[in-house]
C-alpha cells in the first residue's frame, strides 16, 4: 500500500480541476485516521492500512460529487462537541458558534442569580445549539423545536450521546412552545435567511434541507413569523438572540423596531467583521 504522503499527494493531484479544496483532502483523512496534523507529519511515510485507504478512497469519489465532507463523516464538531449530521439537518456553521458564546456571555449578565433560566433554540435541526448552550450552561432549562421529526430525531440522538437532557418539541417554529404555555427567559433561532432566488454553492444546494436553508422571498419569512408570536413566549425581562444574513441588517431592523418598538436592540458583527448577530433586549 502507498504510504499517507503519497495518498495525499495523488489526491491532490487528482482532484486539482475541480472545486474540492486541498483542506478537505486533508480533514477528510485526519478524521478518518483519528489523526492530528502532527500524528499525520510523524506518519507521512508510513504505509496506509488497506481498510482505511478504501474508506478513504470511498470519500473522495463522494467530495468529487460534490457531497459535504460533514455528512460523508457523519459528523460536524461544534463548540468543541461531536455533532452528528445527516442530509435531514443542516450543517452547524462555525460562525453559528459565536451566537452560542453570547447568549452564554449575556445569560451570565443578565441573569447572573437565576437558579434556573428557560431557554428555547427554535428550529433547532442537528440540535447543535441547544446542545452547545445546555454543555455550557446546565442551569439552562433547555426546550428545542423544529418542524421536521426526522431532524428531530438527529437531535434526539445527539442528546443522548452527549448526555444531556432537553424538551424537544416538534412543530412550527414558536407553535410548541405556545401550544405548552412555556415562558422564556432567552428565545434563540438560526431560522432559514436564505432569499429564494439566491444562488448559492453547489453542494449545498445539492445536499442541504432546502427546509432549513430558504427564508422565503427576502429571506425574512421566519424571522417575521418569530417576531409576531414571539409576545406569547417570552417573559417580561428576556431577551432573543438570532443568527441573521451578513447582507440582511437594515431590513432585519424595520422589521424589529415595528415588533419590538420599545426594546433595546444590537446587530454583532462576527470574527469576519460581517453582520451576523442580533439580540433583542425586551424588558431589561
Amino acid at each position: 500500500m502507498p504510504s499517507y504522503h503519497d495518498v495525499l499527494w495523488a489526491t491532490y493531484h487528482q482532484l486539482k480541476d475541480t472545486d474540492v479544496s486541498d483542506e478537505a483532502v486533508q480533514i477528510l483523512m485526519l478524521e478518518l485516521c483519528n489523526m492530528s496534523h502532527n500524528d499525520l507529519f510523524l506518519n507521512y511515510d508510513k504505509e496506509m492500512p488497506a481498510q482505511l485507504y478504501r474508506e478513504f478512497q470511498k470519500g473522495v469519489s463522494r467530495l468529487q460529487r460534490n457531497e459535504p465532507l460533514q455528512y460523508i463523516l457523519g459528523y460536524q464538531w461544534f463548540y468543541g462537541y461531536k455533532i452528528r449530521v445527516n442530509e435531514e439537518v443542516l450543517i452547524p456553521r462555525y460562525e453559528t458558534e459565536e451566537l452560542v458564546a453570547n447568549v452564554l456571555a449575556d445569560s451570565d449578565y443578565y441573569f447572573p442569580d437565576k437558579e434556573v433560566i428557560e431557554i428555547a433554540d427554535v428550529g433547532t435541526g442537528s440540535g447543535a445549539i441547544a446542545l452547545a448552550l445546555k454543555k455550557e450552561e446546565p442551569k439552562f432549562l433547555m426546550h428545542a423545536t423544529d418542524i421536521s421529526a426526522t431532524a428531530l430525531k438527529v437531535a434526539e440522538e445527539n442528546a443522548h450521546t452527549l448526555e444531556v437532557e432537553i424538551d424537544f418539541l416538534q412543530g412550527d417554529m414558536l407553535q410548541p412552545l405556545i401550544d405548552k404555555g412555556i415562558k422564556l427567559d432567552i428565545l434563540v433561532s438560526n431560522p432559514p435567511y436564505i432569499p429564494r432566488q439566491q444562488e448559492i454553492q453547489k453542494s449545498v444546494d445539492k445536499y442541504e434541507p432546502h427546509v432549513a436553508l430558504f427564508g422565503g422571498d427576502d429571506g425574512l419569512y421566519f424571522y417575521r413569523m418569530i417576531f409576531e408570536n414571539a409576545h406569547k413566549v417570552i417573559k417580561e425581562k428576556s431577551f432573543l438572540a438570532f443568527e441573521i444574513g451578513y447582507d440582511e441588517k437594515d431590513a432585519i431592523i424595520k422589521e424589529v423596531e415595528k415588533y419590538f418598538p420599545n426594546d433595546r436592540y444590537e446587530v454583532l458583527k462576527d470574527i469576519n467583521k460581517k453582520d451576523r448577530m442580533l439580540f433583542i433586549y425586551h424588558g431589561i
